[in-house]
């Protein structure tokens, strides 16, 4: 077994390296008060439709590229929707990468979204049940 040790300087530059690694793997669960939140599924619900948001929280000038898909079950029967493309976003901005509305009575709805800056992937998810 070997062991790495690395200076407390080059530790500390790994750790704000991790840390967004860290909060995209816990994004799903990640409290409100969150601040290194970087993707979310919004969801609003009005007349029994329920529109869903991709977006993207950026704390600087970010590309690259996602996919959002929402599988619909109940209501008379079951569909996917997958949207997906390039994305630029602002620094301090919330992106909306994708907006889907659809009918809720009756249904479920799953929604994930995938992104990938840099190179480096990560996942949101939601699940919206419906009226």
């Amino acid at each position: 077994m070997s062991h790495f040790l690395l200076s407390r300087p080059a530790l500390a530059a790994f750790a704000l390296i991790l840390l967004p690694v860290g909060a995209v793997a816990t994004v799903t669960s990640a409290k409100p008060s969150d601040s290194t939140q970087l993707c979310e599924i919004s969801a609003t619900t009005s007349s029994g439709m329920v529109k869903l948001d991709a977006l993207l929280h950026a704390d600087k000038a970010v590309a690259g590229s996602y996919t959002f898909q929402v599988r619909k079950t109940g209501g008379g029967g079951s569909s996917t929707i997958n949207q997906g493309g390039d994305f630029n976003a602002a620094p301090g901005q919330t992106a909306t990468l994708s907006s889907v509305s659809l009918g809720s009575q009756g249904a479920v709805y799953k929604a994930k979204l995938d992104v990938t800056i840099g190179g480096k992937s990560f996942s949101c998810m939601k699940q919206i049940p419906g009226d």
